[in-house]
């Protein structure tokens, strides 16, 4: 039987006649820009999260490069980033003329090494942006005495972990701005390009809101020059449908996560992602590794079981930074994990005869 890594078709039937009548209503009024829906998701996102102010941006990427200026950050600055990332984290960083300082990670969740961050530090560091990769934050405790004892902001890549928390304070709160994607196959997902940025510091706020209107304060009047990056209405009034239901499918997840935690623990030289102390997980990803991961990888498809690799390449080692003048070396805990990890399929809707084929699968593979 094929399982999918994820299968959007589920969640929209389940949810087809709140989502149809939220379109509905956006195409009725036509209001696409900056529409009712998007004041209103804002707000619930902000009650959600605890946090003061909410700001809807087109992208998941468009957030992090609107935070990263928002807090001050530009030409000649440096900011700390994990090098084992989706491409935005460090293409943000270059966007706003600043360069991107690679960290290496922790082996067990996959996270930005705070052993390693400090190290990095020089006069021109402005930033540190931690990534909360596949759903899990590190420990923002320490992170956050590293950024205050040498007066630097903190810019959250929190795009695959809304819900997520640290000793119970949820991601995007822990730094000078947060910045979430609902790209479709995120928890939250939007039907498109969508993201959030949420800050407690109103003039953070205020410096995204121009910043996504080209600029402008008032409209027409340019102190600076911004981006065309605003949430479409239809998305909003998408995800404020989506947004009663992420709880429910958090937990759904979580609980998959439980079913492959006792069925897959012992098989051969599987690692499985572990749970850091005082970080609620909310698995975007259930990434494993194995030494033969890509005999599993073929293995997997083979029987029309989704996987995917997340990340085949670390940033440091990308063509297009080649010329930094920190990258390139060795960041080897990066490297191995970009040949060793795979991930598979634990969206909300999988049914239970689903992931006993995954494990079958992956057991049947080392057996």
């Amino acid at each position: 039987m094929p399982v999918p890594l994820l299968d959007l078709t589920r969640q929209y039937q389940d949810l087809k006649t709140d989502i149809d009548a939220a379109v509905a209503r956006v195409l009725a009024h036509a209001k696409f820009i900056m529409g009712p829906e998007v004041a209103t998701f804002e707000k619930e996102i902000s009650e959600k999260l605890g946090v003061a102010h909410a700001i809807g941006v087109a992208s998941g990427s468009d957030a992090l490069i609107l935070a990263l200026r928002a807090v001050g950050v530009g030409p000649g600055h440096e900011v700390i980033v994990p090098t084992f990332s989706f491409f935005a984290t460090a293409g943000s960083v270059t966007h706003v003329g600043a360069t991107p300082v690679f960290c290496d990670i922790r082996s067990d969740d996959y996270n930005i090494d705070l052993d390693l961050v400090e190290k990095k530090i020089t006069p021109k560091t402005k930033a540190i942006m931690p990534v909360h990769l596949f759903g899990q934050m590190p420990d923002m405790e320490r992170l956050r005495r590293i950024a205050d004892a040498h007066n630097l902001a903190v810019v959250e890549d929190a795009a695959q972990a809304i819900g997520a928390s640290y000793k119970g304070t949820t991601a995007g709160r822990w730094g000078k701005a947060g910045c979430f994607s609902f790209f479709p196959s995120k928890n939250l997902g939007a039907a498109g390009d969508g993201g959030m940025i949420v800050s407690d510091d109103p003039n953070v706020a205020e410096n995204v809101r121009i910043l996504r209107t080209h600029g402008a304060k008032p409209k027409y009047y340019h102190g600076i020059i911004g981006y065309n990056s605003r949430l479409d209405t239809i998305q909003a009034a998408i995800l404020s449908v989506k947004l009663k239901h992420l709880d429910k499918w958090t937990e759904q997840r979580r609980a998959h996560a439980d079913v492959y935690d006792r069925e897959l623990s012992g098989v051969g030289d599987l690692i499985l992602p572990k749970r850091t102390g005082g970080a609620y997980h909310i698995y975007n990803q259930y990434t494993i590794a194995t030494a033969r991961r890509d005999a599993l990888r073929d293995q997997l498809k083979s029987l029309g079981i989704g996987m995917e690799i997340y990340y085949p390449l670390p940033l440091h080692s990308q063509k297009c930074f080649e010329g930094l003048p920190r990258a390139g070396g060795s960041l080897p805990v990066a490297e191995k994990a970009a040949q060793t990890v795979v991930s598979i399929p634990i969206f909300p809707e999988m049914t239970e005869s689903e992931q006993t084929v995954v494990i079958e699968a992956i057991k049947s593979f080392f057996a």
